[in-house]
């Protein structure tokens, strides 16, 4: 199996975070901070070995699946139309989460700041490409606003990740203001894409309704 440029820089990324694990092991603390709240507070802790090695595993998972899923879709023809923006968001994605991995070993190394402020600009930058995958995407069974509806129509497929791109794009937009305003960082992050994914998907059952009749009425 060839890999693609894209490929080798994602797998990259996963060695770097495994060799990060390895040169920092004896640095960490017994216990490390692992999560935080939405007042970007420590409410959780792992081992030092999970606190180190859970992120490169996962990121050792994904890469596998980022393998497999252009190899594997049964309309991998057109997935390869636009396989390069699949590609580019995946090393975003990881770069992403490299990015949280680090400041997780930054934190644990004695650093304070305000997690969710420095994370705001990375989730901005995810969504807003992440709006630009979807609007560039045709029908497959692995990407995208993957519904009843859209993936039994192309129409309804376009028509919905159209929409769906533009609100991911502004729900990037707004995910800019945890930056200023961290205490309320759920409202700018979460809140938008989760609206973005519920008026994508109503608006795809909308549009395969009238699909449906404008196919009965044409009879």
């Amino acid at each position: 199996m060839k890999m693609r440029t894209a490929e080798w820089v994602v797998l990259a990324i996963v060695i770097i975070s495994f060799i990060l694990g390895f040169v920092l092991y004896d640095r960490m603390p017994a216990q490390m901070a692992s999560h935080w709240n939405v007042r970007s507070e420590v409410d959780g802790f792992m081992s030092r070995f999970w606190g180190l090695f859970l992120a490169p595993i996962i990121l050792a998972g994904l890469f596998l699946l980022f393998l497999a899923i252009p190899r594997t879709d049964p309309l991998k023809h057109n997935m390869e139309t636009f396989r390069i923006h699949f590609e580019r968001f995946m090393i975003l994605l990881f770069l992403f989460l490299l990015y949280l991995y680090l400041l997780t070993i930054a934190w644990n190394l004695g650093l304070r700041f305000v997690m969710i402020r420095l994370l705001a600009p990375g989730f901005a930058i995810l969504f807003f490409f992440c709006g630009v995958l979807l609007q560039r995407a045709k029908r497959n069974m692995f990407i995208g606003i993957r519904t009843p509806w859209t993936l039994t129509s192309d129409l309804v497929w376009d028509k919905t990740h159209r929409l769906g791109g533009t609100l991911f794009k502004i729900a990037g937009v707004l995910s800019l203001g945890g930056i200023a305003f961290p205490s309320h960082a759920i409202y700018f992050v979460i809140a938008p894409v989760l609206l973005a994914a519920l008026v994508a998907t109503v608006y795809s059952y909308r549009e395969h309704v009238r699909e449906s009749r404008e196919g009965v009425s044409s009879r």
